[in-house]
């Protein structure tokens, strides 16, 4: 894991190349504004219309003139908002966008860090796990982590062991899944007015390019002639709207602070998703930053594409089992051949009541215990085992994890 500190490998400066490309975009990195037409902040320059894809033009980028990060650093420090895209389960992505904080940090201490990863109703327990009140495996359940964004934790945690670090404030942007999916099977009519009070007042649907975009996307989901695309649209719309308001309260709150927002690049590319709906409620300068290795170079896609070097991981350890989560608790539903479960002892059926000594009750905190581990590390399981027409026992094992 990356340290808190502002690292001096710079990895970024070799291998993130072509960063900047200023000839598309780098000169009017942060000129996009308030009192800019719609139609140039979703890409329709002078006026025009955005092209089909038939009538595209081939783009061309000079990589004999690509640049590091650190050429585009003093353009995003004029923008009072920075949005970061990313992969959701691309490290290599995460990585970036920790460097682009620090050298933020570095300028300018005074930042915060948006998160789509977090839902609103949740921002105590982050904060709390800032001031160090609660532990980070605390404010992972707290925030029903495994829950809700289910992506693996060590992907955002050199970001958030940055932040805690560095005293910097970290929003939680995103709404509460309760909403979104009612919205997306009932449409907003469907809710409550206690609900309906819980979103945005304003959900701008003028952005007709975003909703071509996201037609695409809809029409990938399976049973798609049994759901509706305008309650689709409705339920991302309000996503998007509840981010950028969440992020524009905190811009206009804490007047002499930089926020950099982290979100997935389909609610950034082109502004249409949370930058315009920023800039829509208050008047700040902002960039766009997109990784370009899962981004077709297109015009007013981005302010700036960046390339960062591949990056995994390290393997987890893995005590070789599938869960069962019941009523009961955490059962194992499956011992697999050859690793450390089965060598140790455990069989199907087993429930899972501690795991060195902390108490299992669901699956997620298996998985809150086990994130950090790593292969060749063990660690102790007490399971209770019941056989037919055998009382039920409590039994120790020693597991020795692999990857």
């Amino acid at each position: 894991m990356m340290s808190g500190s502002m690292t001096t490998k710079r990895y970024a400066l070799s291998a993130l190349t072509a960063a900047a490309l200023l000839l598309l975009w780098g000169c009017n990195a942060v000129s996009h504004k308030a009192n800019q037409s719609p139609s140039a902040m979703h890409g329709h320059a002078n006026g025009a219309s955005e092209a089909s894809p038939a009538g595209e033009q081939t783009m061309a980028v000079d990589l004999r003139n690509a640049y590091g990060l650190d050429t585009i650093i003093p353009a995003l420090s004029e923008a009072r908002v920075v949005f970061v895209g990313e992969q959701h389960d691309n490290y290599g992505h995460h990585l970036a966008q920790l460097e682009i904080i620090q050298r933020l940090h570095q300028i300018d201490p005074s930042i915060a860090i948006g998160m789509e990863m977090f839902q609103k109703p949740f921002q105590v327990h982050l904060d709390d796990f800032l001031a160090g009140v609660i532990t980070e495996e605390e404010m992972l359940r707290r925030t029903e982590w495994y829950d809700r964004w289910r992506f693996d934790y060590r992907l955002y945690q050199p970001i958030l062991s940055f932040a805690k670090q560095n005293g910097i404030p970290v929003i939680a942007l995103n709404m509460q899944r309760e909403i979104t999916e009612k919205v997306s099977r009932l449409g907003i009519d469907g809710l409550s007015d206690e609900d309906k009070a819980l979103i945005p007042a304003q959900i701008d649907k003028s952005d007709k390019a975003y909703e071509g975009r996201l037609d695409e996307i809809f029409k990938l989901h399976p049973n798609v002639e049994k759901k509706s695309f305008s309650h689709f649209i409705d339920s991302q719309l309000i996503w998007d709207e509840t981010m950028a308001e969440r992020a524009a309260d905190y811009l206009q709150a804490n007047p002499k602070h930089r926020l950099v927002v982290l979100a997935g690049s389909g609610h950034l590319m082109f502004g249409s998703g949370i930058p315009n709906r920023v800039v829509r409620r208050v008047p700040v300068n902002r960039a766009i930053v997109l990784p370009g290795d899962a981004q077709q170079v297109k015009p007013d896609v981005a302010d700036f594409l960046i390339y960062p070097p591949g990056a995994e991981l390290p393997k987890a350890g893995l005590m070789g089992l599938m869960m069962d989560p019941t009523d009961e608790g955490v059962k194992v539903a499956e011992v697999l051949a050859g690793k450390g479960a089965a060598d140790a002892g455990l069989e199907k059926g087993d429930l899972i009541k501690a795991i060195d000594q902390q108490a299992i009750k669901t699956a997620t905190d298996v998985r809150i215990h086990m994130q950090n581990k790593k292969p060749g590390d063990k660690v102790k399981v007490s399971v209770l085992r019941k056989k037919l027409l055998f009382a039920e026992k409590q039994l120790d094992f020693e597991i020795q994890l692999s990857d």
